[in-house]
């Protein structure tokens, strides 16, 4: 994979990752999941929203998985990083 491919799977991957968040949120507030399995679902949404991209890029589909995985596993820790404020530290 040659460097403007890599920049086209980030590029693609930040695009993808509001439909994945979105994903992600809809299937929390309609199922009732453990919220550490969080990530694999936001994994899977991101791989069924990038190999559905299809008409949307002209990158492969082996690119538009990687796109979809890593748009849904940043999808899943920004939401937790915007809004789930957590305080203290990790050693006390």
């Amino acid at each position: 994979m040659d460097n403007q491919n890599l920049t086209d799977v980030l590029a693609f991957a930040s695009v993808l990752a509001v439909f994945v968040l979105a994903g992600v949120q809809l299937v929390k507030s309609a199922v009732n999941v453990p919220k550490n399995i969080l990530p694999l679902i936001g994994l899977v949404i991101g791989l069924l929203v990038g190999a559905a991209a299809s008409p949307f890029t002209e990158l492969g589909l082996v690119l538009r998985l990687w796109a979809g995985g890593l748009a849904g596993l940043s999808a899943t820790g920004l939401f937790e990083l915007a809004f789930n404020k957590r305080d203290g530290s990790t050693k006390e």
